[in-house]
């Protein structure tokens, strides 16, 4: 919506531009008439004082070009999302005649500025300096340039512009933000599941079968099962040890332009740690897992542990190879899935194969829990599912509370 608006204004002043040409050459035409047919000192002087005026704008731009001073500076370019950061920037006049109409160009799409509007006009006197002081937020995680992106000079008679990119942008690295949640999930069972006591479950080791899941050890199947039910059967370990909590998420990027993932991408970190920070916080253990081929997995403990998990997660590269359901099929062969009484899957994307997936989960008794992240910023937070499954969809801008 605000891209859509700002093409509209953009639109409105370049449509302003060729009206005031057309107005002058019309003028000009007229005064060239007016010399054919009636001559006279008055005629030429209309029509030299026509001729002369974009020559005078072109010539007031160059010289604003050439005079004006800029400089910005951010007090660190490793930030963090959603957290205000000092900006300083600075417009100059350097020569002998005043300036009108400096337009300042911000790069919003991913951040903003306090207290310097991207369409204000500014005028400056001959040797004036303008100082703005101010904060710089980044919406979004990534790395990308923030702070102004260009300037748009305009001449007095609003018939042309220069338009100047700065030669020497700011680049931020963007780290995600931690969101606290007091809460995690509304349904009964899931807080139950959650309590410290619920964590850790011992009985005797029994050995039963289940369904083949694709990327099961060979040495897993259950022949004679498998001839009795016509289809892959495997043995499972039942009573054993329960980790508790296993926290995946989908670092499958989309080969499309920057402003449409990063959002998606950044929302996908985001739920990943506040749900990770809640944990931690009250000292629960969970294992995050990523990638497929490369798995990265970290254990936490205790919110000790919790900054390894949150550098792990800021250091995740998304990559349009990556696939969330090869992700399930590599930590099943592991056994990291089948350990947990808890999964937490943070995707952007829902498929039948991932539905297959959590349907082992549940006959496994694992309970699921999928949050699947849409960059529909009208969507509704959605909830459905089973007693041993649910499906929560987020939009990419909501907040997170009372929502995970």
């Amino acid at each position: 919506m605000m891209l859509k608006k700002r093409k509209e204004q953009k639109k409105r002043k370049t449509d302003g531009l060729k009206i005031r040409r057309w107005i002058l050459l019309y003028l000009w035409v007229l005064s060239l008439a007016a010399i054919s047919y009636y001559g006279g000192a008055v005629s030429y002087g209309i029509f030299f004082g026509i001729t002369l005026i974009p020559a005078v704008s072109l010539t007031y731009l160059a010289a604003v070009y050439f005079r004006l001073g800029i400089f910005q500076r951010i007090e660190s370019r490793n930030m963090v999302c959603g957290q205000a950061m000092p900006y300083f920037f600075v417009l100059q006049n350097d020569g002998h005649f005043a300036f009108a109409s400096i337009s300042v160009k911000l790069f919003s799409s991913f951040s903003f500025v306090e207290k310097l509007p991207g369409d204000a006009a500014y005028e400056l006197l001959p040797g004036e300096r303008q100082t703005f002081e101010t904060k710089l937020t980044c919406r979004y995680r990534g790395e990308y340039e923030v702070g102004v992106k260009e300037i748009v000079m305009t001449d007095f008679f609003r018939l042309f512009q220069i338009r100047y990119r700065l030669p020497s942008t700011i680049r931020a690295l963007v780290l995600p933000q931690i969101t606290r949640v007091t809460k995690l999930g509304s349904i009964e069972e899931f807080t139950a599941l959650l309590s410290r006591e619920s964590m850790r479950e011992r009985t005797e080791p029994d050995v039963s079968v289940r369904d083949y899941i694709p990327g099961d050890a060979l040495k897993q199947i259950h022949w004679k099962a498998s001839a009795r039910e016509q289809k892959l059967k495997v043995r499972s370990l039942t009573g054993e040890e329960k980790q508790g909590i296993s926290i995946l998420w989908d670092i499958g990027g989309p080969g499309r332009e920057m402003r449409e993932y990063l959002p998606v991408e950044s929302k996908i970190l985001e739920i990943v740690l506040a749900i990770g920070f809640f944990l931690a916080e009250n000292g629960i253990e969970f294992s995050g897992c990523c990638g497929q081929d490369a798995l990265t997995e970290k254990h936490v403990e205790s919110l000790r542990d919790f900054d390894g998990f949150y550098q792990m997660v800021s250091d995740v590269i998304f990559c349009k190879e990556e696939n969330f359901s090869r992700l399930l099929s590599a930590v099943i062969k592991r056994g990291i899935i089948l350990r947990s009484k808890v999964v937490f899957c943070v995707l952007r994307e829902l498929d039948e194969e991932v539905l297959r997936f959590t349907e082992e989960f549940e006959r496994a008794g694992i309970l699921t829990v999928l949050y699947v992240v849409t960059d529909e910023t009208t969507a509704d937070t959605l909830w459905r599912g089973n007693e041993r499954r649910r499906i929560i969809t987020i939009p990419v801008e909501a907040g997170l509370e009372g929502r995970l």
